[in-house]
């Protein structure tokens, strides 16, 4: 499973989700340096390497709580390549320090954020209504 892409170069016009003002970000203090390891340990599951390249990894889990994919990047520029690549086609993530996390429920970003910091970020959908995940 894997969401958005790892390519460069590709813009979209990602705007910050706040549940209902587009203007603030929904973000909480400074987020912290984690790993894929440490963020899925706090959410509760074992990470499932699905893509281990030079600037990212990327795993995926399930627990009782939810589905979760977590990446965590070598660069912040790579983590912002990815994002704005990945935000084209829709989702809603938990952005932090060079680390990314998506899950359904949103709940479970939120409450994330509360441990980690971060910033919830929804991007476009080609042909989408809505970029939340179910």
């Amino acid at each position: 499973m894997r969401w958005g892409g790892a390519g460069r170069g590709g813009k979209a016009d990602a705007k910050a989700e706040t549940g209902g003002d587009a203007t603030r970000p929904s973000a909480s203090p400074a987020p912290k340096a984690a790993r894929v390891e440490q963020l899925a340990s706090a959410a509760g599951c074992k990470p499932e390497f699905t893509t281990k390249v030079d600037d990212y990894r990327q795993a995926v889990c399930k627990s009782a709580k939810g589905k979760f994919v977590f990446l965590d990047f070598v660069t912040a520029k790579g983590q912002r390549d990815w994002l704005e690549t990945a935000q084209m086609y829709g989702g809603v993530y938990l952005v932090g320090n060079r680390w990314v996390l998506s899950s359904s429920p949103r709940k479970n970003m939120e409450r994330l954020r509360d441990e980690f910091g971060g910033t919830i970020e929804g991007g476009t959908s080609y042909g989408s209504a809505s970029g939340t995940p179910q």
